[in-house]
């Protein structure tokens, strides 16, 4: 197999997958993981996708969002947010049905979920693209108003919409964690999640370091027993008994760039 042959099979695997991680693609085209990485590389220079941490993902996955700015600006905690996010996909089952609300978290989650058949249900716009033409997930939009800056849908329809459905689980970011809960800037963003939470049987806040100890507008919600937060470094003893008191359950991630493995 020439090189150009073995890029253009992996391209186009990752077209078709949106995401591959190195294992895969090397049990695939029966090569080693070096090979893996020079060929992600090569591409990656040449414009076609972005390499992560254990793997790479279809740059195209992105342009979907561009017009949205907290996605086309924000590459804030990129390492923490993939670990984080890859954490939680590992969580999401085949055959789940899973309400992700809208932010870069959520968004990191949703990119590593397009291979999983799933049901999605969403108030996300930039999330509702990306699964748009994935023919293995179901996705499901609220109503409600947009709210641009983040391409989201809030208000009465959103709720009311929420109200009346049932899933396994919630993937949820925030603004902040303190003692008291996770909090979020925006009242209606927040009504939403409530809505999001009351719906879902076990809840999942992906919440990166630097939301430690931050108050926003508006607490989300106080910890429960069906609460996950997945972080990436392990807050004060304060906080850990906060979350751990009540049944919710604290897991770390280790963070590391996403360039390359």
């Amino acid at each position: 197999m020439t090189n150009k042959q073995r890029l253009d099979l992996i391209e186009k695997h990752i077209r078709e997958h949106r995401y591959a991680d190195l294992h895969t693609l090397a049990r695939q085209f029966s090569i080693s993981l070096s090979t893996v990485r020079r060929a992600l590389d090569e591409l990656e220079e040449k414009g076609l996708l972005r390499r992560h941490h254990g793997g790479a993902s279809l740059v195209e996955t992105d342009e979907i969002a561009r017009e949205y700015d907290f996605i086309a600006r924000d590459e804030r905690m990129a390492a923490e947010k993939f670990a984080i996010a890859s954490a939680i996909a590992e969580r999401v089952q085949p055959g789940m049905t899973v309400i992700l609300d809208g932010g870069t978290s959520t968004y990191a989650v949703a990119r590593l979920l397009t291979g999983k058949r799933l049901q999605v249900i969403t108030n996300s716009l930039p999330i509702a693209g990306l699964f748009g033409d994935v023919g293995t997930v179901e996705t499901i939009v609220t109503g409600g108003i947009v709210y641009s800056r983040l391409g989201v849908l809030v208000g009465p329809l959103c709720e009311q919409s929420l109200e009346q459905i049932h899933a396994d689980l919630a993937i949820l970011g925030g603004a902040g964690i303190t003692e008291a809960g996770v909090w979020n800037h925006n009242a209606h963003i927040v009504a939403a999640q409530r809505r999001m939470i009351a719906a879902a049987e076990h809840s999942i806040f992906a919440l990166d370091h630097t939301k430690f100890g931050r108050k926003a507008l508006a607490l989300t919600a106080a910890f429960d027993r069906r609460f996950t937060v997945i972080t990436d470094s392990r807050p004060g003893p304060a906080m850990v008994k906060a979350i751990e008191s009540p049944g919710a359950t604290l897991a770390l991630t280790t963070a590391r760039a996403p360039g390359h493995s």
